[in-house]
C-alpha cells in the first residue's frame, strides 16, 4: 500500500477516535464504588446526578460512592426550604437530570437500592444542570452520529485505496472535520467542569465583612449609633455587585440577666435590626439566612468589666459571598 493510501486511511481512523472522546464528558471514575443498602434501613444521602433513567437515577456523593435511587408515586420532589417563613416549591419527578446535586431520603429495598420517599434541591442548583444539560447532550449526540458515519467510511476505505487524488481531498475533510470534533469535546469538557464547580460551591460561603452594632443594656430598641454604622455600610453596598451576596444577622447579650431572658433579649435585637435593613434599606428578605439570638453565650469579651458587657450587647451583621453563585 503506498504512503498516500496509509495516511488517508490513519487520518479517518482519527477523525472515529477524537469524535468517541465527546462521550467521556459524563463517564464514571474509575474509583467510584456501588453503595448496597440493606433492606429496610432508612438513609439520607447527598450528591450529584451522574445517570438518569425512567424511573431512577444514580447519585455519586463526595467520596465517589455512587447509589441508585427509585422514584415512586409517593417519591415528593421539591426545594429546600429558605428562611423561617418560607417552604419549598414542588417539582415532578422530570426535574431531576444529570449534574443536579440534591438530597434524597428513603429506605433500602432488597436489590440494594434506595426507594426515595423525599427529593430536595435548591433552585440555583436546578438552573445550573439544566443549562449543563444544554451544553453536554448535543455534543453526545453529535459523537455518536459521527461514529456512525466513521463506521461506514472504513468499510468503503478498500474501494477508495486506489482513487488517490479523491483519498487526499477526503483526509484533508477528515483531518478539519476531527478538529471540529476535538475542540466541540473540548469545549463541552470545559463548560461542563465549570458548571460542576459552580454546584460543588453552592453550598460555601466565604465572609465578606462583618458589621457589628451596640445595645444599651436590658433593650432591643437600635440606638443612633448602630442606625448611623448601618447607614454608613448601606451607601457603599449600594456602590458593590450584590448579586451573589447573602446576610447573617445573629444577635448576643451580656451576662446581666436569667438565660431566658438574655436569649429572648438578643432575638429581640436581631428582629430590631433586620427589619431596619429590610424597612430602610429594602433588603430582600430571601438573602437573610439563618436570624438567630445567642444570648449570653459566645461573648466577646470578658462580662466581668463594665467595657466587656457593652462589647458582648451587640448585633452581628455577617455578609457573605456564595462561591456558586459569584464563580469563585
Amino acid at each position: 500500500m503506498s504512503a498516500k493510501k496509509q495516511v488517508t486511511i490513519l487520518l479517518v481512523l482519527g477523525l472515529f477516535f477524537a469524535v468517541a472522546n465527546i462521550n467521556k464528558v459524563f463517564a464514571q471514575d474509575k474509583t467510584t464504588a456501588a453503595r448496597q443498602i440493606t433492606s429496610g434501613q432508612k438513609l439520607k444521602i447527598q450528591g450529584i446526578v451522574v445517570k438518569r433513567g425512567a424511573d431512577s437515577f444514580k447519585v455519586r456523593d463526595t467520596k465517589s460512592l455512587e447509589t441508585d435511587v427509585v422514584l415512586t408515586d409517593a417519591t415528593k420532589v421539591r426545594t429546600h426550604n429558605h428562611g423561617i417563613f418560607r417552604g419549598g416549591t414542588t417539582y415532578v419527578a422530570d426535574y431531576i437530570v444529570r449534574g443536579l446535586r440534591l438530597q434524597v431520603e428513603g429506605v433500602g429495598n432488597i436489590e440494594g437500592q434506595l426507594v426515595a420517599s423525599l427529593v430536595k434541591f435548591d433552585e440555583q442548583d436546578l438552573r445550573t444542570a439544566q443549562a449543563l444539560q444544554v451544553y453536554v447532550e448535543p455534543v453526545e449526540h453529535l459523537g455518536e452520529s459521527n461514529q456512525q458515519r466513521i463506521s461506514a467510511t472504513e468499510k468503503n476505505a478498500a474501494k477508495l485505496a486506489g482513487q488517490i487524488d479523491e483519498n487526499t481531498s477526503l483526509a484533508t475533510a477528515a483531518q478539519a472535520s476531527a478538529t471540529r470534533a476535538r475542540i466541540t469535546a473540548d469545549s463541552a469538557l470545559k463548560s461542563a467542569t465549570e458548571a460542576n464547580k459552580r454546584i460543588g460551591g453552592l453550598g460555601l460561603y466565604d465572609t465578606l465583612k462583618v458589621i457589628t452594632v451596640y445595645f444599651q443594656s436590658g433593650s432591643s430598641l437600635l440606638p443612633a449609633e448602630a442606625i448611623a454604622t448601618i447607614d454608613d455600610e448601606g451607601d457603599w453596598a449600594a456602590v458593590q455587585n450584590t448579586e451573589a451576596w447573602v446576610v447573617e444577622v445573629v444577635g448576643f447579650a451580656d451576662s446581666s440577666g436569667g438565660a431566658k431572658f438574655n436569649k429572648q433579649l438578643s432575638e429581640e435585637r436581631t428582629k430590631a435590626v433586620i427589619d431596619y435593613l429590610v424597612l430602610k434599606h429594602a433588603f430582600p428578605l430571601e438573602r437573610i439566612i439563618r436570624p438567630f439570638g445567642f444570648g449570653a453565650e459566645k461573648p466577646a469579651a470578658d462580662n466581668a468589666t463594665r467595657d466587656g458587657r457593652a462589647r458582648n450587647r451587640r448585633v452581628e451583621i455577617r455578609v457573605l459571598v456564595n462561591r456558586g453563585i459569584a464563580g469563585i
